[in-house]
């Protein structure tokens, strides 16, 4: 995923700043959808892992901005801590995929997924508690937030995400982690 040319890394964090605006929107046509399913974190997370750190960190901060800009969408209230957590996300996923090389993909894009998704709800977490939210920020309201409300989200990045991944490369959209010699 390193041989993509600077070119397509920026196309690519373009399209996913611009899911950014339109998943949120869509998703939150379904009550409470956007909160649970968290559509935002998908084109950041995939941002990172394909395109690497800098452009993940950059799809991470412009990403809710822009949605926050268009679509109001997350409200200027709670968009420091989603920009922290996205920006750890994009950052972390792009830092990871570069680090950890297992020899299988998979493990790679789980492993991966794991290490940025709970970063930044740790990060995130920590900036709510001591800088955002002036110590009336609770443990249990992380746990609530950042996990409990949001497991429907987090298990359905875990399947949707490697799977995205695995489907561009068979794709040969982008460049495979792992290429077969022989072929």
């Amino acid at each position: 995923m390193n041989n993509l040319s600077y070119v397509k890394k920026a196309i690519i964090t373009a399209a996913c700043i611009a899911l950014c605006v339109v998943l949120p929107t869509a998703f939150h046509a379904i009550p409470n959808a956007g909160s649970i399913l968290s559509p935002m974190h998908i084109p950041v997370l995939l941002c990172g892992m394909i395109c690497g750190w800098p452009m993940g960190l950059l799809c991470g901060i412009a990403g809710p901005v822009m949605s926050s800009l268009i679509t109001q969408m997350p409200s200027f209230a709670y968009l420091p801590s989603m920009l922290v957590e996205l920006a750890v996300y994009g950052l972390i996923t792009g830092l990871a995929m570069k680090i950890i090389r297992t020899g299988n993909l998979y493990a790679d894009l789980y492993i991966n997924l794991l290490i940025g998704m709970l970063s930044g709800r740790v990060i995130a977490g920590i900036c709510r508690a001591l800088i955002f939210s002036g110590g009336s920020y609770s443990m249990a309201a992380w746990v609530s937030s950042y996990f409990v409300t949001a497991w429907p989200g987090i298990v359905l990045h875990l399947i949707l995400i490697p799977a995205i991944v695995i489907a561009l490369e068979k794709a040969r959209l982008i460049p495979a982690r792992y290429p077969q010699k022989g072929k």
